[in-house]
């Protein structure tokens, strides 16, 4: 379980989060919704530890996590970040390899069980089959799933994603949100292979679409955590009209039994 409490998190000249309180479970996705400026990537950030908390307590099974070093939240948690910034002359393996960073030794090398780690996460996002190419070569569906592969090979029992469909066409953003599900909700099979249950929260902007990947929905507005429910309970046209400022309705989809979000 990851656990937020009272956070408060930003910039010594500004306060960004105020009084978050947010758990996130093993075997859940999360999705993390507001308007652009509510502070969704501001928790990412602080979540990661890349910004501070300026208040209150991040807890992973009970571990403040404000009282370990980089090396040891590194890998507790990884991140897939919303602005794609990978080194073009890398392949695609070496790239992956890179999550294995806050296990290697001294020297840097990695062992044959970080071999086997670095496969598994390519083979997750289906990416063995371009593990030689260059980063340069790849569309931006493919860079997107060599981010998440790395993030995998950290090993992390939480992933945090900060809008990593944002760029992706509409095939690309279901299938890494399909696969983004089976993290947090692997197989019997891939459990009795080693696969672990992952707690996941992602930032999102598609109202639609989290219908379809998320178990939960917490709404940020103005830094501060609004309402937490499953989507039926979150998208509903008040809440989500005075939070976005915008007159919104929905409708529930007799196939798929999921609310549509729409301008009224």
């Amino acid at each position: 379980m990851l656990r937020i409490e009272n956070l408060n998190a930003g910039y010594p000249q500004k306060t960004v989060l105020h009084d978050i309180n947010l758990d996130v479970a093993r075997g859940s996705v999360v999705a993390l919704i507001g308007p652009n400026g509510s502070g969704k990537t501001t928790l990412v950030r602080a979540l990661s530890g890349v910004l501070p908390s300026l208040s209150g307590h991040i807890t992973l099974d009970g571990k403040d996590l404000n009282k370990v070093g980089a090396q040891e939240r590194a890998r507790q948690i990884a991140v897939v970040p919303q602005v794609r910034t990978l080194p073009p002359a890398f392949t695609v393996q070496e790239v992956v390899a890179l999550g294995r960073t806050p296990y290697l030794n001294w020297f840097g090398q990695t062992s044959e069980h970080d071999h086997f780690i670095i496969q598994r996460a390519m083979e997750q996002v289906d990416l063995l089959e371009l593990a030689d190419r260059n980063i340069a070569e790849l569309s931006g569906g493919e860079q997107q799933r060599v981010l998440l592969a790395r993030a995998l090979a950290q090993q992390t029992s939480v992933l945090l994603l900060d809008e990593p469909t944002s760029h992706l066409d509409l095939q690309y953003q279901v299938s890494f949100l399909e696969k983004v599900r089976q993290l947090a909700h692997p197989s019997p099979e891939e459990i009795a292979g080693g696969i672990e249950k992952r707690a996941v929260l992602v930032a999102i902007h598609d109202l639609n679409l989290l219908n379809r990947y998320a178990d939960q929905v917490a709404l940020l507005d103005k830094g501060r955590l609004i309402i937490v429910g499953s989507p039926t309970e979150v998208l509903q046209p008040s809440i989500l009209s005075q939070a976005y400022h915008l007159p919104l309705d929905t409708l529930l989809d007799p196939d798929s039994g999921s609310l549509i979000v729409y301008p009224r």
